[in-house]
């Protein structure tokens, strides 16, 4: 049942953004795209039936685990997702200025680092969710599953951090033929 509700979120997610969207843009009505809102409610009762099953006896295992990392990244990543989206959708459907990209040299760097912060968000609230059910199963059951996911999300910080000194070491570095409009704003101060 956790599984067929994650998955159920994570459809939720792309429907409740289609639907936001759709409204602000095509339907030109703004405020109905609040519908947006009703996603947090979606991440909440996925962290009520999960800890529902473990009180009911379920024994800790992997499903429980990818539900405490699913809600940690969208703890750290919906919104961002969203504010993306919501920059292409303006800039594709409304005639908005188009999003600036990551950008090259520094802004790129800086970027990186950003989502990397955000990685380690995720990682924190996944791994505190799951300590959280290490402490309410106790000695009660076999807990090793969801230490295994909280060494996964500590490892996922690890690598993202290993990307972000990797576009530190070696940034990007803008193309040649790359008109000055092109290039986000951080990168024409320079």
């Amino acid at each position: 049942m956790i599984v067929a509700l994650i998955i159920a979120c994570e459809i939720g997610f792309w429907v409740l953004l289609a639907a936001g969207l759709a409204l602000r843009y095509l339907a030109k009505m703004p405020r109905l795209a609040a519908v947006l809102l009703c996603e947090p409610l979606m991440e909440l009762v996925l962290l009520v039936v999960t800890t529902m099953d473990l009180k009911n006896g379920a024994e800790p295992d992997w499903k429980h685990g990818v539900a405490a990392l699913y809600i940690g990244y969208t703890v750290a990543y919906g919104h961002y997702t969203i504010k993306w989206l919501d920059g292409h959708a303006a800039h594709r459907l409304a005639g908005g200025p188009k999003p600036p990209g990551a950008g090259y040299g520094k802004a790129r760097v800086a970027h990186e680092w950003k989502l990397w912060t955000r990685t380690v968000l995720a990682a924190a609230v996944g791994v505190g969710l799951l300590q959280a059910a290490i402490w309410y199963v106790g000695d009660a059951g076999d807990i090793s599953s969801l230490r295994a996911w909280q060494s996964g999300a500590l490892r996922a910080v690890a690598i993202h951090a290993l990307v972000a000194v990797g576009y530190t070491v070696w940034p990007p570095k803008a193309p040649a033929g790359a008109e000055e409009e092109d290039r986000p704003p951080l990168a024409k101060t320079r």
